[in-house]
């Protein structure tokens, strides 16, 4: 049985596989849309998301101090596994039951910030890469709720940057992108 965090990740994760699947190896010391973290940085950090938040969906600890280098050989099938792996575990309908025990959110809360460091980092690393990237539509209006819910306390701890102004009529990731603190129009 699926869950709504688990349809959402469902949709998304295969769209930010494929953008990790298509890194070459010479693209792993690019600029990133995240000023601290090149290519390389970056997909371990999103490794990291992936895996970790299976963890939190079964309340379990992690353990975001470890830096383990995920880019060994096959890492971008291992990377794929991991993001079916993230989808399954928020789809046992107790994953989203509750009060996060690490963090002291709602479960569904932590379920969307997993799915909102799978598409903000995804879309960093496309536009690391000159790759397409486009969320679907449902993803991200998500973004948007969590944002709403979320943002202030995010920016609070460093996880968004200050929101970036847009244009008007500006698309919806464009805008999503912008109130996680990306400029839309970053290029390297």
């Amino acid at each position: 049985m699926a869950t709504k965090t688990s349809d959402l990740l469902a949709v998304a994760a295969p769209r930010t596989v494929s953008v990790v699947r298509a890194i070459t190896d010479d693209q792993l010391d690019l600029p990133t849309p995240c000023p601290d973290y090149r290519v390389r940085d970056l997909t371990n950090h999103l490794y990291d998301v992936v895996v970790n938040f299976q963890a939190l969906a079964a309340r379990q600890a992690v353990d975001w101090s470890a830096k383990p280098d995920h880019l060994t050989p096959g890492w971008r099938d291992g990377f794929a596994t991991e993001a079916g792996r993230l989808v399954e575990a928020w789809a046992d309908p107790a994953a989203e039951e509750g009060v996060s025990p690490g963090m002291g959110l709602p479960q569904a809360t932590v379920g969307l910030m997993g799915l909102i460091d799978l598409v903000v980092h995804g879309w960093d690393l496309a536009r690391a890469t000159d790759r397409p990237y486009e969320p679907a539509p449902e993803v991200v209006a998500a973004g948007h709720r969590f944002i709403d819910e979320m943002g202030p306390m995010a920016r609070q701890m460093g996880a968004f940057g200050p929101e970036v102004t847009v244009a008007p009529g500006c698309t919806e990731l464009d805008r999503l992108l912008a109130r996680a603190g990306r400029d839309p129009s970053w290029v390297a």
